[in-house]
């Protein structure tokens, strides 16, 4: 399918919603509508480094519908004089996958990050989404630490 990555805009917000709905269904959370709302003010506020990106079939039949998402975030590091480029969220629609919707976003976020002079592109996933672990050994290499967290408030 032809498919268009783009930073998202305003009108687009009906069509990313059940996006990032999909993407907390994934990963069994619930974000308040707050939360949400706060995000997507945030994806659009130049002064904030926090962006979306989306995947468009802009194909004839695909009429523009939204297939896939991206949320990354830009922040400093003690070890280079670049940012890191935090790959937070990635989502493509259940019934696109497959057909490079995540790779094409991921490497949308390659390529504003390194326009960015950010030093380096990183993401979580949890150890059980070994489908799309397939994807990212193929065009990430894994850093070997795991994550500690403690939840405050």
């Amino acid at each position: 399918a032809a498919m268009l990555i783009r930073l998202a805009r305003p009108e687009d917000h009906d069509q990313w919603l059940p996006l990032w709905r999909g993407y907390q269904s994934f990963y069994k959370v619930d974000l308040p509508a707050e939360q949400t709302a706060l995000n997507w003010q945030r994806f659009h506020d130049p002064a904030e480094p926090m962006h979306c990106a989306v995947a468009e079939d802009d194909s004839p039949e695909g009429g523009g519908r939204l297939v896939g998402m991206v949320h990354y975030i830009y922040h400093r590091s003690c070890w280079t004089a670049g940012d890191y480029c935090y790959l937070q969220d990635l989502f493509a629609a259940p019934d696109c996958r497959g057909q490079g919707v995540g790779r094409a976003l991921i490497e949308h976020v390659y390529a504003a990050a390194e326009a960015a002079g950010a030093s380096r592109v990183w993401w979580l996933t949890h150890e059980s989404n070994t489908d799309a672990m397939l994807l990212y050994d193929r065009i990430a290499a894994k850093s070997g630490f795991l994550q500690y967290r403690k939840l405050l408030g």
